[in-house]
């Protein structure tokens, strides 16, 4: 018989750093895994956000090997909770199981979870649908809910043709080959950046990024110097795992854009960009062509899907992908019932407020139009 799995808790920020080598090990043994649970991402974004004596990782191992990770630190608000790390730069949030290890190091891991709750409400936002943390919730003996999250929208992995056979009609269809061959024209050519020039590239693509919205409205986090920070910090060891690649497009022998996509084994998933205000001044469609190099990674590494992650802009929908509703898993031990049921009525409120909202700017829209 087996001896059991050990668990433990940690909370030191240098056992954190630490665990690199037997976390990326552990990372390739779990098929479900996105970037956003790779060791440098984490680490490098708890540097950038983490708050002192906030950290809790819960590990179980077979012997000295890791076979489970949960990535979680403590919030005090809006309820006192266990959240994952990665925070709201990170679009999926999940565990780490090894695949060989399957239930036992599920179980090992729901039990370690309970304990280490005590009187907080474990709350995992963002888990892509088939993620591993699924299983701890399938296992979980206390309260439990699942109520939807940000909406994921995925296109197949497939070459940028077949992306464009997709479109609703031949002249859009059209229209896409017309500015491809228009990419072609100006000498759009694209290249990635390899492992040593990374941070350059980075500092770059964020330089682009700023540029390509000033006087618009940005994400702001985006031009802030931790999240500079946290990318370059975390980017360079992620392609040289092969968990990401960037990739520099040039015109006339000078930068124009910058793409940083991020990989794993089911999917490649376009994070962020810059592009320069020069590419639209010449018709070149910079959706068209980040999407055509995108397509190709994804099929390069024979995954599953091209993620567009979070958010339902229009210039996404136009190519027809499949919106993924992201879960978000409360779990809650019997005495910390109350907190799971706040955090479900004020899910249920905010999403009442934003349909109500939505409606009112509609009803206006209409007010509007009828007065022209």
């Amino acid at each position: 018989m087996k001896p059991p799995y050990s668990t433990e808790l940690v909370t030191d920020e240098q056992a954190f750093a630490g665990l690199a080598p037997a976390w990326d090990r552990l990372y390739q043994r779990c098929a479900t895994a996105t970037p956003f649970q790779t060791h440098a991402w984490l680490h490098s974004w708890w540097l950038s956000y983490g708050r002192h004596g906030r950290l809790r990782l819960l590990l179980v191992r077979d012997g000295v090997e890791l076979v489970a990770v949960a990535p979680l630190m403590a919030v005090r608000r809006p309820v006192p909770s266990l959240v994952p790390l990665g925070g709201a730069i990170s679009d999926y949030g999940d565990v780490l199981v090894d695949d060989a290890h399957g239930e036992r190091a599920v179980g090992a891991l729901t039990e370690g979870l309970a304990a280490a709750a005590r009187s907080a409400l474990i709350d995992f936002r963002e888990v892509r649908p088939g993620g591993a943390v699924e299983q701890v919730f399938e296992h979980w003996r206390g309260p439990r809910r699942r109520v939807g999250d940000s909406v994921c929208l995925e296109l197949p992995a497939v070459p940028m043709d077949e992306l464009v056979a997709r479109l609703p009609s031949a002249k859009a269809q059209q229209r896409v080959r017309a500015k491809l061959r228009k990419l072609t024209a100006l000498g759009v050519e694209r290249q990635a950046v390899r492992p040593d020039e990374v941070d350059a590239a980075l500092h770059r693509l964020l330089e682009l990024h700023r540029l390509q919205w000033q006087g618009r409205k940005v994400t702001g986090e985006h031009l802030r110097p931790r999240f500079c920070e946290h990318l370059v910090r975390s980017v360079g060891p992620m392609v040289r795992s092969g968990d990401a690649v960037v990739t520099e497009f040039r015109l006339d022998d000078d930068v124009v854009a910058v793409d940083l996509t991020l990989l794993s084994r089911r999917l490649a998933g376009g994070y962020l960009y810059g592009a320069h205000p020069r590419l639209r001044e010449r018709k070149a469609d910079v959706a068209v062509m980040l999407l055509d190099a995108c397509a190709e990674h994804t099929r390069e590494g024979g995954r599953a899907a091209l993620s567009l992650l979070r958010g339902n802009e229009p210039y996404k929908l136009h190519w027809r992908p499949e919106p993924v509703v992201n879960q978000r898993l409360l779990l809650a031990r019997r005495r910390t019932a109350p907190l799971l049921s706040a955090v479900v009525c004020d899910v249920a409120a905010r999403r009442r407020g934003k349909e109500l909202l939505l409606r009112w700017e509609q009803r206006k829209e209409r007010a509007g139009g009828g007065g022209t």
